[in-house]
């Protein structure tokens, strides 16, 4: 379609130098942090790579889910904006930007964010739109392990390394709560195109609150949230992840507890 442009969005770059400046600020507040405490300057680096970091796995996230979708033959994504990375096409501002970055900060887990349109009908076959469902949770799986190894084999300092092994397990945490199989999130997007249509029709009824419920029970069940984050811990030491760097920085992340 004429007059859409494919660049990617300035606003997804302001989101990538939020990330970057928060490592730059970890990394000077490395040096700075008194033996037995913690720096401002690291903390407010930490804060800045994991809350940024999130935004703009946020954006690839959906990103995903609309590459495949417009390689499975939906183009209405194109027109859309979904393939530009603008945040503000995949997201109502306060719902599903802000207020999963504060739940983030409060309570230390990735609620499901943005959201695209596809138009399942345009979808060639039932395996494409599974994937569809599938791409963007794998997004934050290979986001998760791409930090993994970075700060496995790059020689950083000790401020970005936490920053960095938190933002990934955000990421193998995400990947976790989106691949679950319950209404209104992709894992059962990608059972949902083998389900007869009455166990669909139920779907579409608990759709809008499935998710918030699990939240719920995540945060208010006895024992759930120990769970959810021991199975989020297995995936990120399967992936190779830092557990030492990764539990200090999400102590920085939760800095006001």
């Amino acid at each position: 379609m004429q007059g859409v442009s494919n660049r990617v969005s300035p606003w997804f770059l302001v989101l990538v130098a939020v990330t970057v400046g928060g490592g730059v600020l970890a990394v000077l507040g490395t040096p700075s942090a008194p033996t037995g405490g913690i720096s401002v300057l690291l903390t407010a680096g930490v804060v800045l790579v994991v809350l940024g970091g999130w935004a703009v796995s946020l954006c690839l996230h959906e990103f995903g889910h609309a590459a495949v979708a417009y390689r499975g033959g939906d183009h209405s994504v194109r027109a859309k904006g979904y393939l530009t990375l603008d945040i503000r096409r995949y997201t109502d501002v306060g719902l599903s930007f802000v207020l999963p970055i504060l739940i983030l900060l409060i309570g230390g887990i990735p609620l499901p964010g943005g959201a695209v349109w596809i138009n399942h009908g345009a979808i060639r076959s039932r395996g494409v739109r599974s994937l569809v469902s599938f791409a963007g949770p794998a997004a934050n799986l290979l986001i998760g392990a791409v930090l993994t190894a970075a700060v496995a084999l790059v020689p950083m300092p000790a401020g970005l390394a936490v920053g960095l092994s938190a933002l990934a397990f955000v990421q193998v945490i995400a990947f976790v709560l989106n691949i679950l199989p319950v209404p209104g999130l992709d894992g059962f997007g990608v059972l949902e195109p083998y389900l007869p249509m009455p166990a669909r029709r139920l779907a579409a009824q608990v759709r809008p609150w499935a998710p918030i419920v699990l939240f719920l029970l995540i945060i208010g069940l006895p024992g759930a949230s120990r769970l959810f984050f021991q199975a989020g811990g297995t995936v990120f030491g399967a992936i190779g992840g830092n557990f030492e760097a990764a539990l200090v920085g999400y102590d920085l992340l939760l800095f006001w507890q």
